[in-house]
């Protein structure tokens, strides 16, 4: 059984389920900021943890799980709270999403801090520039727990500079080991197939993400015929100290697409 943290039970403003899709060493606790808030606001609100993140277990060694493995637990989750909930994904979650909606719909989906279309070699290559020593011993890590081994690694790739102390320790202490086959090999050989993608996209990015340059944010834009929107904080938008400045933009635009009935 998969971990999902469900808050609120949503409401006649606000009929359809949103489902949360963490990224790359997190789980569904990532989105605890979220999850109060949409809640708050009448809908009923869901973050799962991919296997072998969080509390949900996985039958195979991590390192050998996949992107489509990944795409299985957001089908079965969504399936579960009615198979046509809005998708919300950060970093290799918004990559998820893009893959999941190659052939299936929702009323509507948000990226946050995600990876492009293209896949994970732009963010791959900006690490590999920033710290090439670490990335070839972390590339041998099948679990990738080293790029992530310090809190102040985890404030370089995550936060800004001026998030506090706190939040960063907080978010390290929770982070865990990632499948190198799901976050990198699939990604880096797999583009999305944009053109069979129809649901409308929000693109939110980050001006000062360690991951996914604003260049990447803005060609995911251009893909889905959209314009990004950016905010001045780093990848982990909802967990920065202005997350709910994130959340509030969410939660305007699905205001304003008038969303009452799930998808078919």
């Amino acid at each position: 059984m998969l971990e999902v943290i469900e808050k609120g039970s949503g409401s006649d403003a606000h009929p359809v389920p949103l489902l949360f899709v963490h990224g790359g060493w997190h789980a569904a606790w990532c989105w605890e900021n979220f999850l109060d808030y949409f809640a708050n606001a009448g809908y009923r609100a869901a973050a799962l943890s991919l296997r072998g993140h969080g509390a949900s277990p996985t039958a195979k060694p991590l390192q050998v799980v996949s992107i489509d493995d990944y795409l299985d637990d957001v089908r079965s989750v969504a399936d579960d709270l009615g198979g046509g909930p809005v998708l919300i994904g950060h970093s290799l979650g918004g990559y998820l999403i893009q893959r999941y909606l190659e052939d299936r719909s929702a009323p509507a989906a948000v990226l946050v801090g995600s990876l492009p279309p293209r896949g994970v070699l732009g963010a791959a290559v900006r690490v590999w520039r920033r710290r090439p020593q670490m990335t070839v011993k972390s590339f041998n890590d099948p679990t990738l727990v080293k790029f992530l081994s310090s809190a102040a690694l985890a404030r370089e790739y995550l936060f800004c500079a001026d998030t506090p102390e706190a939040v960063v320790q907080s978010c390290w202490e929770r982070t865990g080991p990632e499948s190198i086959r799901a976050a990198m090999t699939n990604p880096m050989f797999r583009r999305v197939k944009t053109r069979q993608v129809i649901t409308p996209i929000l693109v939110l990015g980050a001006v000062h993400d360690g991951f996914v340059s604003v260049g990447a944010v803005r060609a995911t834009a251009r893909a889905y015929r959209t314009k990004p929107e950016f905010f001045a904080m780093g990848h982990n938008m909802m967990l920065e100290p202005g997350w709910a400045d994130v959340a509030d933009r969410i939660h305007a635009w699905l205001e304003n697409r008038a969303l009452a009935t799930p998808a078919r």
